[in-house]
């Protein structure tokens, strides 16, 4: 393999997943990360596949390893620790998703999709309060509907204290 066939039969595989043929991706993408396992762009999108595939649990390492690499893009960064961390809430592993959740939310505050997973998971442990505070705070950060952005300094003043009545 040359320098530029493996980038070629990565952009092939991601094509194939794209085009709704999640399998045949898998499969080059097993053999391209057997072959570049230090790849952190590889890993990623082969974690991605098998997710498309409902294969979280196969799906873990992957991401793990591309995390661990270096060289992911920040997009692909952001989307490594929202599939980890997604896939431990859909596998039951809560407080590992709240763990993930929680790193990737420090790490890019300004991601609302981030925030919103890391609700959820916190929900799943029982953080209710924390769990409504981030879903109300980024509605009242984020919503473009009038009614919404009428109200939107009380509901963020609320997302900080649900229990305040006065």
């Amino acid at each position: 393999m040359n320098d530029q066939e493996p980038d070629a039969l990565l952009a092939a595989a991601v094509r194939l997943r794209t085009e709704g043929r999640p399998e045949e991706a898998r499969q080059r993408l097993l053999a391209l990360s057997a072959a570049r396992p230090a790849d952190a762009e590889v890993a990623y999108q082969t974690a991605w596949t098998h997710d498309v595939l409902g294969l979280e649990a196969e799906a873990v390492p992957f991401y793990e390893r591309s995390l661990r690499g270096t060289g992911l893009r920040d997009e692909d960064r952001r989307g490594a620790l929202l599939g980890l961390g997604s896939t431990h809430r859909v596998l039951g592993q809560y407080d590992r998703a709240v763990e993930v959740l929680s790193g990737a939310v420090e790490e890019f505050p300004d991601d609302g999709a981030l925030r919103t997973f890391l609700a959820m998971a916190l929900f799943n442990t029982g953080e209710h309060h924390a769990s409504a505070r981030l879903l109300l705070e980024l509605l009242a950060a984020t919503s473009e509907d009038p009614h919404v952005r009428r109200y939107r300094a009380a509901i963020a003043h609320y997302a900080r204290d649900l229990d305040e009545t006065v």
